[in-house]
Parts: structure tokens; C-alpha cells; sequence
């Protein structure tokens, strides 16, 4: 039983048109679901990705308009690694970012909130999942999840729950590998600023991983079993989660694989619309009448 690498990563943005103009307008990225905080309806969920929603390139943003923002500190995720194929997409990306650390292999920035960012020329065996946009050649297309970096005093704290009940393989000091049968994904942590952190527009909310579906349950098992406190597993209908933090601080969920986000739409016609779960279905006159309207840059609906 293995987790199939990173499933999505959650973050906080006080600004969806923003988010909007530069995640699918800068980035190329598709804006696969429209729709709502479930756990407070009256705010966006906006999930970003692939062509087909995959799970493995999921980015999400929770709109909390005016949002102040944050700094990432312990316990904290401070930086979201994205793949590319070769240093040529590296160069097309610095020129159309503007901005940026190049290194061999690397180029870091940040997203217009402060959120830290990174792209890397990575060798897998994984299926590329890419999005499709006008201006961005396709050999040039950001390829999915390659690692989240987080911040801690002492990797050790999580070492157990990490290799014992999560599956991951230790890579280096303060790295593990969560692969499956399909994708992979690491997890990193680096030395934490002496600084505290606190969440806020421009931080990682949390990090979830993927799930086969019948072994959810099971993870969530081997969870309990390494002393850390699950939620139960709750439906969000496009996937199903459960959640806890490990020792360090950051906020796991294990996602399912499944249903996917073409249940309730059309896949040429992912998030096109403000979706709801059948059980927000009755609050859409006021949620449309609450949220900031917003609209997908032109550019990048035209796929």
C-alpha cells in the first residue's frame, strides 16, 4: 500500500481575480473547479491544474477577500516545487515571469501574494500533466507536483509518522518520497527562520496526498495506530479527505483519487461555472449574490 505523491496543495489568496489572472493567466494553468469553501461556504475554492483536473497537479486557493498577508514559519509550508522538462522551459519561464532565482535546473519566485514557488528540470518516469494554453508552448509546460518544502526545528520529530504509517522512503537528511504504483512526490523540510510564521494571504494552508480509493480508510488506520489524530473521513464530493498534522506542524489531508471533477461537469467545460455539492445546491442565489465575481483571462480559455 502506497501513497500515489501529492494529490493537491491548499493555499490562502485575499484577492481571487488576482489569483485568477496570474495561476491561469500567467502560469497557462486550467481553472478545473469553480466552487466553495466547504467548510465556510460564503468563500471561493479555486483549483487550478492540468487539462483534465488530475489529481498530481491540483493547486487550490481559498479566497478570503482583503486577507493580510501571511509568513511562513514552523510548521509551515514555505515553498511548492513544479516540474518542467529541460532548462530551455526554464528559460522561457524566466522570460515571461520576469523575475525570479535561476540556478542550474531551478527557478524560484513568487506568486503576486508572496507565496514561494519553484520550477525544476525533473527526470521521472511519471506522465506529464499539463495544461494547454495559447501562449505557452507545450514543451514548455509545467508538468505537475514535484515536492512541497516545509519548514521545522527537527525533521526527526516526524520521521516515524512519516515512514512507518505514511510509507514514505527517506531521501537524504531531511527529505522522504511518497511513490506509488502511478506518481510520486517528496516531501522536504528545510531549517526554520527564527521568526514565527503565521497564516494569511500568500501561505500554504495544507498539502494533501494521494489515495487509491479503497485504501483510504486503511491510511487512515495506520494514522491512528503512529498517535496521530485523525478527522473522520469526510466527503467532499469530488474526492473524499481526512486530515491531521504531523509532529512538525503541517497539515496533512489523505485525499482519494476519485470521483474526479468531471462527475458534475462536462470535461471541456471544467470550471466554466460556480459548482456546488448538492448540499450547498439551495444557498446558490445568496453564495452568487455573496462572491466577488470573477473571470478566467481570456487567453486562457481559448484551449
Amino acid at each position: 500500500m502506497k501513497l500515489e505523491g501529492i494529490h493537491h496543495v491548499s493555499s490562502i489568496t485575499g484577492d481571487a481575480q488576482a489569483n485568477v489572472d496570474f495561476y491561469a493567466g500567467v502560469l497557462g494553468l486550467r481553472m478545473v473547479k469553480k466552487t466553495v469553501n466547504q467548510d465556510d461556504p460564503t468563500v471561493y475554492h479555486l483549483f487550478y491544474g492540468d487539462d483534465a483536473g488530475s489529481p498530481g497537479f491540483d493547486l487550490t486557493f481559498f479566497e478570503y477577500p482583503g486577507a493580510a498577508p501571511g509568513r511562513a514559519g514552523q510548521g509551515m509550508i514555505h515553498r511548492i516545487v513544479l516540474r518542467v522538462g529541460s532548462e530551455a522551459a526554464l528559460d522561457f519561464w524566466e522570460q515571461r515571469l520576469g523575475n525570479g532565482k535561476r540556478s542550474p535546473g531551478s527557478l524560484e519566485f513568487s506568486d503576486p501574494e508572496g507565496l514561494g514557488l519553484e520550477l525544476r528540470v525533473v527526470g521521472t518516469s511519471d506522465a506529464p500533466l499539463t495544461a494547454s494554453h495559447p501562449e505557452i508552448p507545450a514543451k514548455f509546460a509545467m508538468q505537475g507536483f514535484e515536492e512541497v518544502r516545509a519548514y521545522t526545528y527537527d525533521p526527526e520529530r516526524s520521521r516515524e509518522l512519516l515512514e512507518s504509517a505514511l510509507g514514505f522512503e527517506r531521501d537524504g537528511s531531511s527529505a522522504w518520497v511518497a511513490k506509488g504504483s502511478h506518481r510520486g512526490g517528496r516531501y522536504v523540510y528545510d531549517h526554520a527562520p527564527s521568526e514565527l510564521g503565521f497564516p494569511g494571504a500568500g501561505t500554504v494552508h495544507h498539502v494533501a496526498w494521494a489515495s487509491l480509493d479503497d485504501e483510504q480508510v486503511a491510511w487512515r488506520g495506520r494514522v491512528i495506530e503512529a498517535g496521530a489524530h485523525p478527522t473522520p473521513v469526510i466527503d467532499r464530493f469530488w474526492f473524499k479527505s481526512v486530515y491531521f498534522r504531523e509532529p512538525s506542524g503541517v497539515l496533512f489531508e489523505i485525499a482519494t483519487m476519485g470521483p474526479g471533477f468531471a462527475v458534475d461537469e462536462d470535461p471541456e467545460h471544467l470550471g466554466e461555472r460556480l459548482v456546488l455539492p448538492p448540499r450547498f445546491e439551495d444557498l446558490r442565489e445568496q453564495l452568487e449574490a455573496t462572491l466577488t465575481p470573477i473571470h478566467v483571462p481570456a487567453a486562457a480559455t481559448r484551449r
